[in-house]
């Protein structure tokens, strides 16, 4: 439950007004009437200047009291307040935030670099300025646990050989790991009154150790992924090549002669060079 109470002060421009009215006046008045009592007045124009608080768009300020919350402003313009009042500044403006690249271990216990891009914003300035020491560096500290958090709970790529059927993985699944992201973030810096505005994935790799075994386990699986299309192509054209020579009767084949040509198209058809052919200038029989 939120705390914060929004304070509207009295508008600055008429006491900045009384605070001319008496500097300039008493100085005046001490030269033309060489009475020394008008120095009081300089005193207490003195004393009215630490009441002048300055709001910028976007911004706010929280007013303290002897350590007792007053409230917030955060109207933009020019106020005066009591003069005893302590004025912390926080700005209300959204920020980015992009964290170190962090070495951590992933579902399966692999190695990763990751890092992250938060933008973010003080929602609430009661907690940002009170329930927590530091709400900038909370903000830091608390975005590197959640990303070593969500690390640990995807793998980083989804290998069949590893016995896991994961539909969600870091490097695949970027919108439902970002709004999982989004998710931890917000239940970690809702204590300093912080708005999580966007938050993703800024840079995901396999670690230095085992980069280069992971990038020939990519290759191969991609190889062996391709090879099945290849063969899976190859074996419908030699149905398609029998079927059509049967159905033509451009030639009859025992089942020697068919598994024969089966074999020279699936060499020729899953090859990764160009076939050389041969001549045969012999009869059928030789």
């Amino acid at each position: 439950m939120s705390n914060e109470k929004i304070s509207t002060p009295s508008s600055g421009y008429l006491m900045l007004f009384v605070f001319l009215l008496l500097f300039i006046g008493s100085i005046a008045a001490i030269f033309i009437l060489r009475s020394p009592w008008f120095g009081a007045l300089i005193f207490l124009s003195l004393f009215i200047l630490p009441g002048f608080v300055l709001v910028n768009p976007n911004g706010s300020r929280v007013l303290l009291l002897f350590g007792k919350y007053i409230g917030t402003i955060k109207k933009n313009g020019l106020f005066w307040v009591n003069p005893f009042y302590s004025k912390q500044k926080i700005s209300l403006r959204a920020r980015n935030f992009d964290s170190e690249r962090l070495k951590v271990n992933d579902k399966l216990g692999n190695p990763i670099i990751i890092s992250t891009i938060l933008v973010w914003r003080v929602q609430d300035t009661h907690k940002a300025a009170f329930d927590v020491d530091n709400y900038e560096n909370f903000v830091r500290i608390q975005t590197d646990a959640a990303v070593r958090e969500l690390a640990s709970k995807y793998p980083y790529d989804n290998f069949a050989d590893e016995g896991t059927d994961e539909d969600i993985t870091l490097r695949s699944s970027m919108s439902e790991v970002n709004v999982a992201l989004e998710r931890e973030l917000e239940d970690r810096l809702n204590i300093a009154g912080i708005e999580v505005l966007e938050s993703r994935i800024g840079y995901l790799a396999y670690a230095n150790e085992i980069a280069s075994a992971m990038l020939r386990r990519q290759q191969a699986t991609a190889i062996v992924a391709a090879r099945h299309k290849i063969v899976e192509g190859a074996v419908s054209m030699v149905e398609m090549a029998l079927a059509e020579l049967s159905r033509k009767e451009i030639i009859t084949l025992d089942e020697e002669r068919k598994a024969a040509m089966v074999s020279n198209l699936m060499v020729i058809l899953c090859s990764d060079k160009d076939a050389a052919p041969v001549v045969n200038t012999g009869t059928l029989n030789t």
